[in-house]
């Protein structure tokens, strides 16, 4: 009788530390495929993009609050809507409407945590939000585990446009 009950008490202790634990697991490490491009090998490659930069701390041309998502594994590795390669762990986002190469600063309204990162792609495309960061500003602002938050967007700058330069 006594085994009985240590069994069951050893199956709800393994039971308890899944449901602590594994959700406070790390997502799956990154491939290290060399030819797969980071979002910053691609900026650096094409100067006409903006490029984030932590320090910077310019008044804003337009801020808005708005609900953010994150997307990351199943998207990592394929082509943006810029054409290069999503990086879940670059400071990348998607928008449905701003520039592509435009740097807005993104702060969760819960965690006071905020992160500058570049507008890379289109989406999000579910209804009600406005905003899909990468997974790893999600983890860096505090929503990773959430899936969703309320945000601060800060547009801090856009890409020149190609149309005013071509024609002078």
């Amino acid at each position: 009788m006594r085994s009985k009950r240590t069994l069951i008490r050893q199956a709800a202790l393994i039971a308890v530390a899944a449901l602590v634990f594994v959700p406070a697991m790390k997502a799956p490490a990154r491939s290290a495929n060399a030819e797969t491009m980071s979002a910053g090998n691609y900026a650096a490659m094409n100067p006409a993009l903006a490029n984030p930069n932590p320090r910077l701390q310019p008044k804003p041309l337009k801020t808005w609050v708005c609900l953010s998502s994150w997307y990351g594994g199943d998207f990592d590795g394929q082509v943006t809507a810029n054409g290069e390669i999503y990086d879940m762990y670059a400071q990348t986002a998607a928008h449905p409407s701003l520039p592509l190469g435009s740097v807005v600063r993104v702060e969760n309204l819960r965690t006071h945590k905020s992160a500058i990162v570049r507008i890379n792609d289109r989406g999000p495309y579910v209804p009600g939000r406005s905003l899909d960061v990468s997974y790893q500003v999600a983890r860096e602002l505090g929503f990773a585990h959430r899936g969703i938050a309320r945000v601060r967007v800060e547009l801090l700058k856009v890409p020149p446009s190609k149309t005013l330069h071509e024609g002078n």
